[in-house]
Formats: C-alpha cells, sequence, structure tokens
C-alpha cells in the first residue's frame, strides 16, 4: 500500500513538474511572475471539488481528509463559490 502512495503521490509531483516545465518554455524567455498564486489557483479548486465529493459534502469530513481546519475549509469553499447555502 505504501508503495502505491508513493506511485500516486509521485505521479502527481510529475504532472506538475511537467506543466510548470511546459508554462516556462512557452514564455520563451519572458520572466515569470505570480507562479505560486498562479499553481495555487489551477490545483486549488479542483481539489476542493473532488475532496467534497468523496466526502459526500460532509465539511468535518473533507476537512479531516485534507488536513485543515474545518472553519479554514469553509473559508476556501466560499473563496471558489463552493460553499452550498442550505
Amino acid at each position: 500500500m505504501e508503495t502505491s502512495r508513493m506511485t500516486r503521490t509521485q505521479s502527481l509531483n510529475d504532472a506538475v513538474a511537467r506543466c510548470l516545465d511546459r508554462y516556462f518554455k512557452d514564455l520563451d524567455g519572458n520572466l515569470p511572475c505570480g507562479v505560486y498564486e498562479m499553481v495555487i489557483r489551477a490545483v486549488e479548486r479542483p481539489m476542493l471539488e473532488a475532496v467534497m465529493q468523496q466526502a459526500d459534502n460532509n465539511q468535518l469530513r473533507a476537512s479531516a481528509m485534507l488536513g485543515i481546519n474545518r472553519n479554514t475549509l469553509r473559508k476556501k469553499l466560499q473563496h471558489h463559490g463552493l460553499l452550498n447555502n442550505d
């Protein structure tokens, strides 16, 4: 099981690295700006959507899966327009 987890993690790492390599090549020598924020924006929303789906929209379970505080999760969901207003 540990090997499988490492393979998935490495696969995700490799995918991010390939995307960033392509991004820098596409800049064609121009100086990149705001790379950190760009990557976080690109990854955070789909990650939250996937985790919320896996947690059946249970914020407590999702926050545990993510390893973050439930209030932090709520802020992130709200920021991305993913908070269900019951």
